[in-house]
């Protein structure tokens, strides 16, 4: 349903070169009535899956290790991030996504995928919501070494950390990306391993 107290939305195209990027001027009514006169920008990058592997007997979760640009030239010294392993939907339903991005950066070929809830990462600047995903993982389901794709430029190496160490390492700041924090508290707050 659209939203009442938003009129006159047009969008400019500022930049179509990786994803896109629009300006929006739009009228917002506020709480007193009065009609203000905004814009904003928004980054359209498409929507994505991440999912946290977890081995319920031997209490590790599979997590992967690549260079961020972003992050980089954000003060990470390195850019080196760890993480869990995610992807844009692009074409696929999130399940199928999810479980594609699974094989591609970790080998882990996995079955019995529980969506967990899904989040705008961003939402004053970009328009993506990821949707959240966890597995459990042995080594049968292990079908290839993992580590991405070429053709994608990834080099992604793969991690496979005793839980308590993880969720250490958020407090250490070895872990600072939203999406692994957000997954390993739930699976903390699930009392899952």
């Amino acid at each position: 349903m659209p939203n009442s107290n938003i009129r006159n939305l047009s969008p400019t195209l500022l930049s179509d070169n990786w994803y896109t990027l629009k300006k929006y001027r739009f009228e917002y009514r506020n709480r007193h009535g009065q009609w203000i006169a905004q814009e904003r920008e928004a980054y359209d990058r498409g929507n994505g899956a991440a999912i946290l592997l977890y081995h319920p007997t031997k209490k590790t979760v599979i997590l992967t290790r690549q260079f961020r640009l972003p992050a980089y030239v954000n003060g990470n010294e390195d850019g080196m991030l760890i993480e869990a392993c995610a992807g844009l939907l692009e074409e696929d339903d999130p399940l199928e996504c999810i479980k594609k991005e699974s094989i591609e950066e970790t080998g882990y070929h996995v079955e019995n995928v529980q969506k967990v809830f899904e989040a705008y990462m961003s939402p004053g600047s970009v328009t993506e919501i990821l949707h959240f995903f966890v597995a459990e993982y042995d080594e049968s389901l292990k079908q290839s070494s993992g580590g991405g794709l070429a053709e994608e430029q990834e080099e992604i190496e793969i991690l496979e950390l005793d839980f308590s160490q993880a969720l250490a390492m958020i407090k250490t700041g070895e872990i600072k990306d939203a999406k692994t924090i957000m997954l390993l508290y739930h699976l903390a707050l699930e009392g899952v391993l």
